[in-house]
C-alpha cells in the first residue's frame, strides 16, 4: 500500500474528482426551475417525475439547495421551490460546490504535504493545478439558464426531441 507522511499505510490515493449522481439530479431540479416563471412555486412531486429523479435523493439534494441558497422552498397545498437567484447567476461550479464542498481534482492541491509527501518535489502538480484552474474556469462560466429545460426530460425522451441539443461553447 501507499504509505502517508506519518508512516502509516493508506489504501487508497488521491484520484480524479467524479461528478456524482447528486450533482447531476441537482443540476436537473435546477434547470427545470429555471425554466419556470419567477418565483413560481414548483412541487418536488413535478420535478421528481419530469426529470426522472429518485424520491429520496430528491428531498436531500433540495435542502442542501436551499441551505446553499440556490432554492427558496414554501410550504403549504400550493407550496414547492424556486429559484433563490436568477437562473442567469447560478453557475454550475457553485451547483457542484454546494453538494460536494470545494472543487477539488486531486487532495494534494489543497492539502500539499498533508496528502502526500512528495508534494514539495512533485513534477506533476503543476499539470492538476492547472487542469484544476480550467476546470473550475469552466463551470463558472456555464449558467443554470444555459441548460434550462422547459418540458422535463422524460417528457423529452418520450417526444424523441430536444429543444436545444447544440453544445455549449463558453468563451
Amino acid at each position: 500500500g501507499l504509505e502517508r507522511t506519518d508512516g502509516s499505510a493508506c489504501a487508497e490515493r488521491s484520484s480524479l474528482m467524479n461528478i456524482g449522481k447528486r450533482v447531476d439530479y441537482a443540476i436537473r431540479a435546477l434547470s427545470y426551475l429555471a425554466a419556470r416563471p419567477a418565483n413560481h412555486a414548483v412541487s418536488r412531486r413535478e420535478i421528481q417525475e419530469k426529470q426522472d429523479i429518485p424520491a429520496h435523493f430528491l428531498s436531500k439534494i433540495m435542502k442542501r439547495l436551499e441551505t446553499g441558497g440556490l432554492v427558496q422552498s414554501y410550504m403549504g397545498a400550493r407550496g414547492g421551490f424556486a429559484l433563490k437567484k436568477l437562473p442567469a447567476h447560478i453557475t454550475l461550479k457553485e451547483v457542484y460546490e454546494c453538494l460536494e464542498g470545494p472543487l477539488m481534482l486531486m487532495g494534494c492541491l489543497d492539502e500539499r504535504e498533508r496528502a502526500c509527501r512528495y508534494c514539495s518535489v512533485c513534477s506533476q502538480i503543476s499539470v492538476w493545478h492547472e487542469a484544476q484552474r480550467l476546470l473550475a474556469n469552466y463551470l463558472a462560466g456555464v449558467t443554470i439558464q444555459q441548460l434550462a429545460n422547459k418540458v422535463g426530460l422524460r417528457d423529452e425522451l418520450a417526444s424523441g426531441t430536444r429543444e436545444d441539443s447544440q453544445p455549449l461553447s463558453v468563451h
